[in-house]
């Protein structure tokens, strides 16, 4: 009998699409696979009805023809800005649910596939959007006042948010290990594999099977916590003589000019690693040390390809490290959170106290680039679903 048979578990995995991207779901009994893939469509299907910008029955739609009046919500879409705002004073404004009418106005107002089939011209004009600090959640009534003329848009949380909840759900009921990637915003909750589960970061999305054709990649075991890599080619369209993509800057309304072309994050949750990810593609130079001044695990590939790592994110050898709990922050009932200047590190401090459990596979790699050494995830952001560049999952780690 070889050590594979008494340690590695049998994984089952389930692959389709929901919410503009690609699903996959693993579960470490292979008997639970089809239950547990039957939930997650259900709690998808929900989530969608709750915070799609792009169908006309859902409940984020009808927060924009409010007109400013408050709006009774479910619980689930309470929750989903909650989470959005929480994530906006983390990253001192940077992720900003206030995006909605910029997206519309670079183009990207229905589904992305007919975005990039179109390509139809847009004007870019330089406007900061309207800021987070204007939405109003009041938890006890379960009401939302957007003020009129303000289109929300929670691409930049909502999916991560929706990985976590579906594994730790998933997790509880079925008993076992689940891991959740939804475009490559990664989930896992309950007993992972043996050596923890196996995650290729990547800069250009593909199957899981199959070695990317491009650009640097690694592999990394991830035993807790979520794992998001955000970029700005994966989701990117011509319109007339402009490259765009989806990850807007508030400051001026459209795509953030990054230096980096991807950013890959671990955290205690995928929601804050998405969060971090894209903040950091928005940050732009200096982005390394903001994270590392997080705690946070990373990597970052810049535009030629050079690959920067932060403190954690792991390297042949990095020992395996358990993450404390998560510390939840509230978001204030009737308002917005307090000020969190973008100069100051403050709040993001406290948010993303908790670490991801990452380690590197015992034969870690990281195919090309150079620089220093440390962690990475990935995660998109923007309108409806995303399809992330990193973070493609394969079975369990040897």
């Amino acid at each position: 009998m070889t050590a594979a048979d008494t340690s590695v578990r049998p994984t089952a995995a389930a692959n389709w699409r929901a919410l503009g991207t690609s699903v996959r779901l693993v579960t470490t009994d292979p008997a639970l696979l089809d239950s547990c893939n039957l939930l997650l469509a259900r709690q998808l299907a929900e989530v969608d009805a709750a915070c799609s910008r792009f169908r006309d029955d859902s409940e984020l739609v009808a927060l924009d023809r409010a007109d400013g009046r408050p709006v009774r919500v479910s619980p689930l879409l309470a929750e989903a800005l909650a989470v959005a705002l929480r994530a906006a004073a983390a990253t001192d404004g940077a992720i900003d649910p206030t995006v909605g009418s910029a997206m519309n106005a670079i183009g990207y107002d229905r589904d992305f596939r007919l975005v990039q089939e179109e390509g139809r011209p847009v004007k870019l004009t330089v406007r900061p959007v309207p800021g987070w600090r204007l939405i109003r959640l009041d938890r006890a009534t379960g009401t939302v006042t957007v003020p009129a003329g303000v289109r929300l848009d929670l691409g930049a949380t909502a999916k991560a948010w929706a990985a976590d909840k579906a594994a730790v759900t998933l997790a509880r009921v079925a008993g076992c290990g689940v891991l959740v990637s939804l475009g490559g915003d990664t989930a896992v909750a309950g007993e992972p594999p043996a050596g923890g589960w196996r995650i290729r970061v990547q800069d250009v999305t593909g199957p899981v099977d199959e070695t990317p054709p491009q650009g640097p990649y690694a592999t990394v075991g991830l035993r807790g916590g979520g794992l998001a890599t955000s970029g700005t080619t994966a989701r990117a369209w011509r319109s007339g003589p402009h490259t765009l993509h989806h990850i807007l800057d508030p400051d001026t309304g459209l795509p953030a000019d990054s230096p980096w072309r991807t950013v890959s994050v671990a955290a205690a949750t995928c929601a804050d690693a998405n969060a971090a990810s894209t903040a950091a593609l928005i940050k732009g130079t200096g982005a390394e040390r903001w994270l590392s001044g997080l705690g946070l695990p990373a990597r970052l590939v810049a535009r030629d390809g050079t690959v920067v790592t932060t403190p954690g994110w792991p390297t042949t050898g990095t020992p395996q490290f358990s993450p404390p709990p998560p510390l939840p922050i509230p978001v204030p009932d009737s308002g917005a959170p307090p000020p969190n200047p973008r100069s100051s590190n403050a709040g993001g401090a406290e948010y993303f106290a908790a670490r991801a459990d990452i380690s590197a596979r015992p034969a870690f790699e990281d195919k090309g680039g150079s620089g220093g050494a440390a962690p990475r995830v990935g995660t998109g952001r923007g309108g409806g679903g995303e399809e992330s560049p990193a973070a493609d999952t394969t079975e369990a780690a040897p």
